[in-house]
C-alpha cells in the first residue's frame, strides 16, 4: 500500500488543530478491537452491524457467514464502509475506512489473515484456513478484504477532520 496523501479539513477543524498523521491512524486501525460495517441491501437501504477484523498488509479484513446479511450484501454492492473509534465525546480519534470488499480466496493468504486474527486475539479467534475459506465451530466463513480508497480520522479534545487519501 502506497503512503496516503493526508490532508487536514479546515472547515471541520479547530483553528489550532493538526492532521492526524497516518501512522497514528494505521496504529488505530491494528489495534481496533471492534469495527462496525456499513453494507448496502440490493434494495438500496444500508445495513450496519459491528464485527472484528484485522488490518494487514495495506487493507481491512472480515469474516462473515454466506448466508449473513453483510454477504448477501456484498454479493450485489461491494461498496463498504468500516467504522472505529471512542464513543467519547472529547477524546480519542473515530476513523472511516472507505472502498470496496473482495472476497479472499487464496489459501496462503487466508493462512496469514488467520494467524493475523488468532494472534491479534490471544488465541480467542482461530480458524482454518482451507478450500478458499475460514473454517471454525460452527462452519464456514467467507473472508473479505477492503483496500481503502480514502480513510477519515476525526480528532476530538481538539477537532480535527484528517483525510489520508490513496
Amino acid at each position: 500500500m502506497d503512503v496516503p496523501v493526508t490532508t487536514l479539513d479546515e472547515r471541520f477543524s479547530e483553528p489550532d488543530a493538526v492532521a492526524s498523521g497516518w501512522e497514528e491512524t494505521r496504529r488505530l486501525l491494528e489495534t481496533a478491537e471492534l469495527f462496525w460495517i456499513t453494507t448496502v441491501r440490493a434494495d438500496g437501504r444500508p445495513q450496519v452491524t459491528p464485527l472484528v477484523a484485522v488490518w494487514l498488509d495495506g487493507a481491512i479484513h472480515f469474516a462473515t457467514g454466506a448466508a449473513e446479511q453483510k454477504a448477501v450484501n456484498l454479493a450485489v454492492n461491494r461498496h463498504v464502509i468500516l467504522t472505529t473509534g471512542c464513543n467519547a465525546w472529547d477524546r480519542g480519534t473515530d476513523i472511516v475506512v472507505e472502498g470496496d470488499a473482495k472476497q479472499v480466496t487464496d489459501d496462503d493468504q487466508l493462512k496469514r489473515l488467520a494467524d493475523a486474527w488468532a494472534t491479534k486475539w490471544d488465541g480467542r479467534w482461530r480458524y482454518e484456513a482451507r478450500d478458499g475459506a475460514f473454517h471454525h465451530q460452527p462452519g464456514v466463513a467467507l473472508v473479505f478484504s477492503v483496500t481503502p480508497t480514502k480513510i477519515l480520522a476525526f480528532g476530538k479534545g481538539t477537532f480535527s477532520h484528517t483525510r489520508h487519501r490513496f
